[in-house]
């Protein structure tokens, strides 16, 4: 039931009174709201008298005396008093629109909620999906959105083997880092060659997986194969291990001198016509190291695009593949007209995740041989990708934790731009027409 219109009450003037939360609301006669945004915004003035202030200060400063002021907790504090500010400015910029929005509705006479009980039961029925998501907002700021902040900031200051609080200061060094890694030699030739290798690696274990996994899921699903339980069942034995044991138990089998593959299997295929191969350096040549873990990778990673792609081909319904025999297309005809796209349609999202996975696949370079063989500078082994470049650079004997965090920002930007990129290209999230 609507109310009496009251055509001189202003929406301007509510906007206009909100700027002190809480004053917009007593203006349109919802006191229970006014006096919970007015007690918000008056909790809000003592915290930044009490603390707000010095955490500025603090992450302003980094501190200016060492031992007393640790220059890290500095900025802890101080990236928290941001998010804070921001959650703030958040809820007053929603103070201000609703004190606008409410006197619109009581100068045109619709129904507002004007005591504690109308106010409460108005948030349970319209806002009550917010409020069930709210806990994993709160949550989210404070495990993901925080650390990404404190990282963000750490790679604008000169955190390092000689700046380490609360002993010594840390300082605000603006893009220094951004700048070495690209134009200081020592950082640029390592980062360009442990980049280049985390792109080809990526490209190369990602698309053997799909591949691999895409493959054998179409091969089991044909109608003349016999067996396909059992085929199934040997298909997932790789994902049913642990991938750590995977990945140290192939470290063991690739081993030059005592593995199972120069061991036994190349002698074995040696007596085989014809064949003549050599030992080979798996774990001391960079390029055999590099071959080796794309394989295992392979290995590890096809079950899951095995597994994925089965339940697709099994929703693909048979007329059109009948439909398709009829007008004389052939199995690879087939194949690519209407079994790849519909895997693609569906699983596109998916491929994504399994290039951006590896590009951060630091268990497999580190737990097969370190990021090893040898050595391309700047701390960084043949095989390291970045996401091991950087646990290197800060487990160290010098350890550079600005130059790391730095290097995060950019594996971020790469990830998430190429992710934007397909993800825009493939409309994966595009759930229109559904």
């Amino acid at each position: 039931m609507n109310e009496q219109p009251i055509e001189s009450h202003n929406p301007k003037k509510a906007s206009l009174l909100s700027l002190i939360p809480g004053l917009g609301q007593f203006y349109n006669g919802q006191r229970f709201k006014a006096i919970i945004f007015l007690s918000i915004f008056l909790l809000f003035i003592v915290e930044m008298i009490q603390f707000g202030m010095d955490a500025f200060y603090g992450f302003i400063t980094l501190g200016s005396t060492p031992i007393d002021d640790h220059s890290l907790f500095l900025m802890i504090e101080g990236t928290l008093q941001i998010i804070m500010t921001a959650i703030f400015i958040f809820f007053y910029i929603i103070n201000i629109m609703d004190a606008k929005k409410i006197a619109k509705k009581v100068k045109y006479g619709e129904k507002i909620s004007k005591t504690a009980k109308e106010t409460i039961n108005n948030v349970l029925d319209g806002g009550f999906a917010y409020l069930l998501t709210l806990p994993a907002y709160i949550v989210m700021i404070f495990t993901i959105i925080f650390p990404v902040l404190v990282t963000l900031f750490m790679a604008f200051t000169n955190y390092d083997f000689y700046h380490i609080p609360p002993a010594n200061l840390i300082d605000w060094v603006g893009f220094k880092n951004f700048f070495n890694i690209f134009f200081l030699s020592s950082y640029r030739d390592t980062f360009m060659s442990v980049l280049s290798w985390t792109v080809i690696w990526t490209l190369c274990a990602s698309t053997l997986q799909i591949v691999l996994g895409v493959l054998t899921a179409v091969i089991a699903n044909q109608s003349f194969i016999k067996g396909k339980r059992l085929f199934g069942v040997i298909f997932l034995l790789p994902w049913a291990v642990p991938a750590f044991i995977t990945i140290m138990s192939f470290s063991n089998i690739f081993n030059d001198s005592i593995g199972a593959i120069n061991t036994q299997v190349i002698p074995f295929l040696n007596h085989l016509p014809f064949v003549e191969i050599g030992a080979i350096p798996w774990k001391t040549d960079p390029f055999w190291t590099k071959v080796a873990i794309i394989m295992i990778q392979g290995w590890l990673g096809f079950p899951y695009i095995y597994v994925m792609t089965t339940g697709i081909l099994q929703s693909i319904p048979g007329e059109l593949y009948e439909a398709a025999m009829m007008d004389g297309a052939n199995a690879m005809k087939r194949f690519k007209t209407i079994t790849l796209p519909m895997i693609l349609y569906v699983a596109a999202p998916i491929f994504v995740t399994q290039y951006t996975g590896n590009f951060n696949n630091f268990s497999m370079i580190y737990l097969f041989n370190n990021g090893g063989p040898g050595s391309v500078g700047g701390g960084a082994g043949s095989s390291d990708i970045l996401i091991s470049w950087i646990y290197k650079l800060t487990t160290g004997n010098s350890p550079q934790y600005s130059v790391a965090a730095a290097v995060t920002l950019l594996i971020s930007a790469i990830v998430i731009s190429v992710s934007m990129i397909v993800f825009k290209k493939t409309k994966a999230f595009d759930m229109e027409g559904m």
